[in-house]
């Protein structure tokens, strides 16, 4: 069974990673869909996020990157995957994705399967991670 794992990953940070090794055990594959929305600026390109993210999982045989531009259920029929995994560390994150789900599974009858943040992990985000680059800060512990 496949399952895909998305989102813009800009950075890829120890909370995506552990969601992703969390769900491992659930799937036979699964495919980390790297977004990419043209209407939106990046820290990183597609391409530096797909080689970082590769590099990440390169001993993971179950795991295969790739980059996206469409809809996510479209990319999850092209993947054949039959769950969509998400990771959710508050409140409005849960409500955001419930109503993602709903759509989602309205739409393709493709379940989304939510894995609640370690709370070591719960106040790392990408955007949190972005503005302390920008700060010129370190950021090497909430990167994998």
């Amino acid at each position: 069974m496949t399952g895909i794992f998305t989102g813009s990953f800009d950075p890829y940070t120890v909370g995506h990673d552990d969601i992703l090794r969390r769900a491992l055990p659930l799937f036979d594959r699964i495919v980390i869909g790297i977004g990419v929305n043209e209407r939106k600026s990046y820290m990183q390109n597609a391409e530096e996020r797909l080689k970082t993210i590769n590099a990440i999982y390169a001993d993971e045989p179950k795991v295969e990157v790739k980059t996206y531009s469409d809809l996510t259920i479209d990319f999850a029929r092209r993947e054949n995957a039959r769950f969509i995994i998400k990771g959710v560390r508050s409140v409005k994150d849960f409500e955001y994705e419930r109503d993602q789900a709903d759509i989602n599974r309205q739409l393709s009858g493709i379940e989304t399967l939510l894995l609640y943040a370690d709370p070591r992990y719960s106040a790392v985000s990408s955007s949190m991670v972005r503005e302390l680059i920008h700060f010129g800060q370190d950021v090497s512990h909430f990167l994998p």
